[in-house]
């Protein structure tokens, strides 16, 4: 047994666990054993020599998922610092075997459908679930999933399962005169565990251990007793029980099985912890990489790293800081009785010394360094899809490199080789490999310009091969998958949501399938507000297109239909609608409006301008629709100042409803841009605005007070403070009357002083373009 003069050598580890494995190098560099098995899926043994080629850098992870539906994958991380990882490399640069023994990926991904579908059916919803794999009736202590580490920290006095850790094994001296010594104290006190708590909960496990020891009895065939076995220390009193193979076979008997694919995908520091999802992760695999890979005197290192994140940061702290900050963390660890300063001292030293005090600095660097961003990278010699193949190609030839860490792309698409940056990120998120995602630029807002916020995660490996079913190329995949889903897609505004996409994703050959699909919606929906809703983004695709130089004639066709037909059923469709529903359709009138003016047609400029007037003058449209119509004829300059005094008097005469001239002042002048301004400008419409509101009964003023509340704080505190002022001073009184004019307002307009800052404007507007 493990330590003993008969039996393979049996290496219990934490999983991810820095002085497992450096224990685990030492072990391995004593015995020299013939051949090492690992806990891992069979399924990768083909691919474990690409662990000995240089472009090899973890963290990464073995992948598995079935042949015929790539979303059921499962992962196996490892990092630098995982004893598993050791173990492969070791094997490797000693020539030996090397092979790993656990329950083969074929049946775990089975058995997960089987699970899935059993909670499914009880339902209990979507997942594992904390009763996978549980046999019935275990009751007692199974009762719960057991936390081996948690028990025996509490029964070493300990109320932190990763202190303890830390303190027994990560803090352990090097160089020990047995380094196999620790494995057999750490496999007799899981002997105990187990002895005491049977499976712990983790039945699923026996089933993996029968297979484990399969593995073993071959490998004692072939090598005798000169292998080790590195695994979960959970599993070692389980190998080495003396059990028979019938009992073995009949735990593996009728597993239920899947065809799998494997290969090895860039990891993730962030995806190892747990925070991340990950269930054997850890919390701080920054910290944990950076205990394997100093070669000595670790804390010094460590906060030498902190105060180089805090200068980038510009924040000011020198070596004495450094100092300080040792002496306090080694002054704690003392004070607590441990062998060396944790990561739990160190962070303290770090907050008091270097941070002021302050957990927002402290966040960064647990973010970036105790976490971290590292992400690994794989050899091209590993198996992929065609598709990932084709996508890493795009990568480095435009110079895209993946990276955990989140930042944002700035693209200016009149450059080539941002606009092909643009069509990759675009096809991608049309695949489902969400990359990059759009976000609000800080610069410029023109056509010309996108901001992206990209991060590669580790599950975009397995979108990527899902994807692979609609082609080998980015460009070939992103095609199919837009025809697929123009022919799937039911509703309109989806359809013409597609249409914006497939011309940002510069997609031609898809475009005639999705405009077929687009007419033929657009031709059978008689729902003004669908066809109101499927506008905007056609304008934008218009739009976008020129943009492109995509030839878009087809969707300006439909474009224009569509833009008709809402032209002659708005009008109807705004009669006898309630509250929600006329908010609902005031929204729509602004997003056609606003798509009417990309669509630079004057003839329909001309016939949605006939609708708004028609909106605006008709008594049994909503007052928040009419007043909406009435302020976008204002800002168009298609209504004169005197016919908007005479509709707002109409609307807020006394015979019209309270509610009814509150939703029209709403429309008027709330939710759009320089509604108060206007206000501020014009007299006459704050005058019947202010007379309105000083005449409505007592009654009624409480059901009106939230719309106006609505309305008036939407507005900047500036523009609100000039418009108390001049309420206060008498807005329909003349400026002599009303005395001196508020702060920041001369009495009347100074031209001279106007045009002085035409030149300005004029060379802002040409730097922009």
């Amino acid at each position: 047994m493990s330590g003993g003069t008969t039996g393979p050598l049996l290496l219990g580890v934490r999983h991810h666990g820095p002085g497992s494995a450096r224990a685990v190098r030492a072990a391995l560099d004593a015995a020299r054993p013939a051949a090492v098995l690992i806990e891992g899926p069979p399924e990768g043994d083909a691919l474990l020599p690409l662990a000995a080629d240089p472009a090899m850098r973890p963290p990464v992870a073995l992948l598995a998922h079935a042949a015929d539906d790539p979303g059921r994958a499962a992962f196996w991380p490892l990092a630098e610092f995982s004893p598993e990882w050791v173990a492969v490399r070791w094997a490797l640069a000693e020539r030996v075997p090397v092979r790993f023994i656990d329950l083969p990926a074929a049946h775990t991904l089975a058995e997960r459908d089987e699970e899935k579908e059993k909670e499914e059916r009880k339902g209990k919803g979507e997942g594992e679930g904390e009763d996978e794999g549980r046999e019935p009736g275990a009751g007692g202590p199974d009762a719960v999933r057991l936390d081996p580490l948690a028990v025996l920290a509490e029964t070493a006095g300990y109320d932190d399962p990763e202190r303890w850790w830390e303190d027994v094994v990560e803090h352990r001296g090097a160089g020990s005169a047995d380094p196999v010594a620790a494995f057999e104290a750490l496999g007799d006190a899981m002997a105990a565990l187990r002895e005491t708590y049977g499976d712990g909960g983790h039945a699923r496990d026996l089933v993996r251990e029968a297979h484990m020891r399969q593995r073993m009895r071959a490998a004692r065939r072939e090598f005798g007793d000169a292998y080790a076995v590195v695994c979960g220390a959970w599993h070692v009193p389980a190998l080495r029980a003396r059990t028979t193979v019938a009992a073995d076979r009949a735990l593996l008997a009728g597993l239920p099985k899947v065809k799998v694919e494997t290969t090895w995908v860039p990891w993730t520091h962030r995806r190892l912890a747990r925070a991340g999802g990950y269930g054997a992760g850890i919390t701080s695999p920054g910290w944990y990489g950076h205990l394997f890979a100093a070669p000595d005197r670790p804390v010094e290192r460590w906060l030498t790293k902190v105060a180089g994140l805090l200068r980038e940061e510009d924040r000011q702290v020198s070596s004495a800081h450094v100092i300080e900050a040792v002496r306090l963390a080694d002054t704690l660890a003392a004070v607590r009785g441990r062998p060396l300063a944790g990561l739990t001292e160190t962070l303290e030293a770090v907050r008091a010394v270097m941070c002021d005090g302050s957990d927002v600095p402290l966040a960064l660097i647990e973010d970036r360094l105790v976490v971290g961003d590292a992400l690994g990278e794989v050899p091209d010699a590993a198996p992929v899809v065609p598709l990932q193949r084709d996508l890493t190609r795009q990568q480095r030839s435009l110079r895209l490199k993946a990276q955990a860490q989140e930042r944002e792309l700035e693209l200016d698409l009149r450059k080539d080789s941002d606009a092909a940056k643009s069509l990759l990120l675009h096809r991608l998120r049309l695949l489902g490999v969400d990359w990059g995602i759009p976000a609000a630029s800080r610069g410029s807002t023109g056509t010309f310009r996108e901001t992206w916020r990209l991060r590669w995660e580790p599950e975009l490996s397995v979108r990527v091969a899902e994807a692979g079913i609609w082609g080998t190329t980015v460009l070939a995949a992103a095609t199919g998958r837009a025809e697929a889903d123009a022919a799937a897609t039911g509703e309109l505004g989806e359809v013409t949501s597609l249409a914006e996409r497939c011309l940002l994703a510069g997609l031609p050959e898809a475009l005639p399938a999705v405009l077929r699909a687009l007419a033929d919606r657009a031709a059978l929906d008689t729902d003004v507000a669908r066809l109101a809703k499927a506008l905007p983004a056609l304008a934008r695709s218009l739009r976008y297109g020129d943009v492109r130089g995509t030839d878009t004639a087809a969707l300006g066709t439909v474009a224009a239909g569509l833009a008709d037909r809402i032209c002659v059923a708005l009008p109807p469709a705004c009669a006898g609608l309630d509250a929600d529903g006329a908010a609902e359709l005031r929204g729509h009138v602004d997003a056609v409006h606003g798509a009417v003016g990309l669509l630079e047609d004057e003839g329909l400029r001309e016939r949605w301008s006939a609708v708004l007037r028609t909106l605006a003058g008709r008594d049994t449209v909503p007052g928040v629709i009419r007043g909406r119509a009435v302020r976008l004829l204002l800002d168009e300059g298609r209504l004169e100042a005197a016919d908007t005094a005479r509709l707002m008097g109409l609307a807020l005469s006394p015979a019209a409803a309270p509610a009814d001239a509150a939703g029209w002042i709403e429309g008027f002048a709330g939710g759009a841009a320089g509604g108060g301004t206007l206000l501020v400008h014009d007299d006459r419409l704050l005058a019947l605005i202010d007379a309105w509101l000083t005449g409505i009964p007592a009654g009624a003023f409480t059901d009106v007070l939230p719309l106006l509340r609505r309305t008036f704080g939407a507005y900047e505190p500036g523009v609100r403070r000039t418009l108390g002022e001049l309420v206060r001073r008498g807005p329909g009184a003349p400026a002599a009357a009303r005395g001196a004019a508020p702060a920041g307002f001369a009495p009347e307009l100074d031209p001279e002083r106007a045009d002085a800052v035409v030149p300005l404007v004029r060379m802002l507007l040409a730097a922009a373009g």
